[in-house]
């Protein structure tokens, strides 16, 4: 695979900046820089077209973190999971990484990329994070990186690789780990209102105290519970972060953008002329 060095810009490109542009009728600055460098004749195509062939060069030649992360969301959620029953978090802080996908049904699964354009420097303190929140770990890469994330991470991490025809194959079965929770990171990813919700659900009262101490007591009495029970606890509240109505309109939309879509609640105020806009002819 040939990386050029202008194929940044790629990267920029899937956003909720330039689609929120596109939609709101200025598409003169990334969009028109890319459709203009990445398209043979531009002119006279429509912008869902454009969308396409772009997607399609990234596909062969530049393969982004969007472009796994979108073909894991149509792949692994869209076609294998009822959607209705199972969210996908992207970005989530876990500790001192950031999980790149997870997705949560009955269990919860952290997926770690390593793209063609990633290394493997910080892997295993990115699993170590991940296992202190999450049972599961997978790392999704590609055909030449598989043999030395073998050698790398622990046999407990499942592996899955990306194939040149969009295909996510399993490598190696991942294996539930249980030992390594911890109460503080697992607080640390629930929001306010989250942790309210399991510590009076587990019967006991909020703390009466000023806005100082509260998380701390808060903290303290979620260290009462039993870390399993915590776990699945904070799978159940992040759970409720899924809007379906987001979840059903991504599914409309061309498979190229469904990500974008999945995680951008202020699309919304576009939904009506979404498609009218992908219909417009480039140039006309």
């Amino acid at each position: 695979m040939q990386i050029v060095g202008n194929n940044l810009i790629l990267k920029r490109f899937f956003s909720k900046a330039v689609l929120h542009d596109l939609l709101a009728g200025n598409e003169k600055g990334i969009f028109d820089c890319v459709v203009r460098r990445y398209v043979l004749e531009p002119e006279g195509k429509p912008y869902e077209k454009l969308i396409s062939e772009i997607y399609a060069y990234m596909d062969k030649e530049y393969r982004t973190e969007y472009f796994y992360k979108n073909t894991m969301l149509n792949k692994l959620l869209l076609k294998k999971h009822d959607y209705k029953n199972t969210i996908v978090l992207t970005e989530l802080p876990i500790g001192c990484s950031k999980a790149d996908f997870i997705m949560i049904n009955g269990k919860g699964t952290v997926y770690e990329i390593k793209t063609e354009l990633d290394n493997l420097d910080r892997i295993n303190s990115q699993i170590e994070d991940y296992y202190k929140a999450f049972s599961e770990v997978v790392i999704v890469t590609y055909e030449k990186n598989i043999e030395k994330v073998l050698e790398i991470v622990p046999e407990t991490v499942g592996i899955m690789k990306l194939t040149r025809r969009r295909a996510l194959k399993t490598i190696r079965e991942s294996k539930d780990i249980y030992n390594k929770l911890d109460y503080y990171t697992i607080f640390k990813i629930l929001r306010k209102y989250e942790f309210e919700n399991i510590i009076t659900k587990q019967g006991y009262d909020l703390p009466k105290v000023n806005q100082f101490l509260y998380y701390r007591e808060c903290f303290n009495l979620i260290q009462k519970i039993d870390i399993d029970v915590l776990q699945k606890l904070m799978l159940k509240e992040l759970k409720k972060r899924m809007r379906i109505e987001a979840v059903e309109f991504s599914i409309d939309v061309p498979e190229e953008l469904r990500f974008l879509i999945y995680f951008d609640d202020a699309v919304f105020k576009y939904k009506d002329t979404f498609f009218t806009t992908l219909n417009r002819i480039y140039g006309g």
